[in-house]
């Protein structure tokens, strides 16, 4: 069944437990059956099985030899980890092929943009959204894909240009792209061009136009006419230069550091805000349930958040140090 299907199942058995009575309306209008997909969007976990049968089992000193204990992550959406990171032994030829396409400069979000769809954070996204993407994740909250299936993807990914550029990009199929210091950050294949309706935009994703929502303010409304998409490479993994790149893992990377700690499950706690007794209090209760579970090593990934914040949040590298502060007093941690 779909997670959708799971969790009204969910909501029914706790209605139960707590001995409310669940009657059934009787009608004789509606005969007609309801069918569901039956295909999961994710892969089920098969760890699920090794907690639930260790904890019915605890009698059983010795597990079977044949268990390999992993991360054993849920598969990423579309069934496989995106990287559009080209390879080194082409940056060479992708550099030229970029250096003579009509050129799109990136703004500071946009190149922030690039990173998430670039490493994989927004799979099975291979690019910037095309039009039928883009209404798509505005008026559903979600992509179907190749098999049929939906992914969760209620934030359009898009990149905007004005007329000036529009016009400059002309009958070509790709575009290069280019970083606000100048430098060459990759190439857009196979592009598609289409109107920037700014203000169905902002009232499918806020749910409001009012004034004052500072993404708004400071992204859309100063951005051009015009949203651009295609199928992105990156020359090279994007780095800011701030002293801060070595805490950011791709998700490739921290699979494998999930694995390398023998972590037999993963939870993840996102904050733009210095760890304080609240979040530990969380973060411990969560370790205790699922070792209560039947897990043996549950792995914290705090993941501070780093790019669009408040004006008055504590500075990224701040909040950084004291997090690097804490990692030590935290076994189960992972920065």
């Amino acid at each position: 069944m779909s997670p959708t299907i799971k969790l009204h199942d969910r909501h029914l058995n706790l209605l139960n437990n707590n001995n409310i009575s669940i009657s059934k309306p009787k009608t004789e209008l509606l005969h007609f059956k309801l069918k569901f997909r039956t295909k999961p969007i994710y892969h089920s976990d098969p760890l699920l099985s090794v907690a639930y049968n260790s904890t019915m089992h605890a009698s059983s000193a010795h597990p079977p030899q044949s268990a390999v204990i992993k991360s054993s992550l849920i598969d990423p959406d579309g069934g496989a980890l995106v990287d559009l990171v080209v390879p080194k032994s082409q940056r060479f030829a992708k550099a030229l092929k970029a250096e003579a396409l009509p050129k799109v400069r990136l703004t500071k979000i946009d190149l922030e943009w690039v990173h998430v769809v670039s490493e994989g954070w927004a799979s099975p996204l291979r690019g910037f959204m095309r039009e039928d993407q883009y209404l798509q994740s505005l008026h559903f909250n979600s992509l179907r894909i190749e098999d049929g299936s939906l992914v969760n993807m209620s934030l359009p990914i898009v990149l905007a240009i004005d007329d000036e550029t529009k016009e400059r990009i002309g009958s070509s199929n790709d575009v290069g792209l280019v970083g606000p210091d100048g430098n060459l950050i990759g190439v857009l294949n196979s592009i598609e061009i289409y109107k920037h309706n700014k203000e169905e935009r902002i009232a499918r994703t806020w749910g409001s136009t009012a004034p004052g929502l500072p993404y708004v303010e400071e992204v859309i409304t100063p951005a051009g006419n015009w949203l651009i998409g295609g199928d992105l490479e990156v020359l090279d993994r994007i780095k800011y230069n701030d002293g801060l790149d070595h805490y950011r893992l791709s998700p490739q990377q921290l699979r494998k550091e999930f694995d390398r700690r023998r972590a037999d499950a993963v939870f993840a706690f996102q904050l733009r805000n210095p760890v304080h007794n609240g979040h530990a209090v969380l973060m411990n209760d969560t370790r205790r349930r699922l070792l209560d579970m039947g897990y043996k090593n549950p792995i914290l990934l705090l993941h501070p958040l780093g790019g669009f914040t408040k004006p008055d949040d504590v500075p990224l590298d701040v909040r950084m140090e004291q997090h690097s502060k804490v990692a030590p007093c935290i076994p189960f941690f992972c920065l």
